[in-house]
């Protein structure tokens, strides 16, 4: 996917999330460009039989058996992505922090749900 479509996504589910903040816009930019890199990362490493492990002749000549350099790639921004989701509130423990901190937009009930919840229901 590309980063314009991350980006779009990723706000997205922060509104639906209630996690939105304006001043939120350079953390999701920054988290769709590891997204589109991650993505560019993983079409190489299947388009290359999806291999795990590789082997790697160093400057003295000796073959080597390594992780694959793409599937490395694919994880450290995985793993990177995790910390920016959780930050903007897209995943539990991130959406509990927030709520903790009084930043997410709680949607209150309204009419009905008010009404029942005054009478205890």
């Amino acid at each position: 996917m590309t980063k314009q479509r991350w980006k779009n996504k990723i706000k997205k589910q922060c509104i639906d999330a209630g996690t939105y903040q304006k001043y939120y816009d350079t953390v999701i930019e920054t988290l769709a460009d590891i997204l589109a890199t991650r993505d560019k990362a993983q079409e190489f490493w299947e388009k290359s039989g999806e291999t795990p492990i590789v082997k790697h002749t160093n400057k003295g000549g000796a073959t080597n058996i390594i992780k694959n350099p793409a599937l490395a790639v694919v994880q450290d921004c995985n793993a990177q992505a995790l910390t920016y989701w959780r930050d903007l509130g897209l995943t539990p423990r991130g959406l509990k922090m927030l709520g903790e901190k009084g930043l997410v937009n709680q949607n209150k009930g309204g009419g009905l749900a008010d009404a029942l919840a005054d009478l205890g229901i």
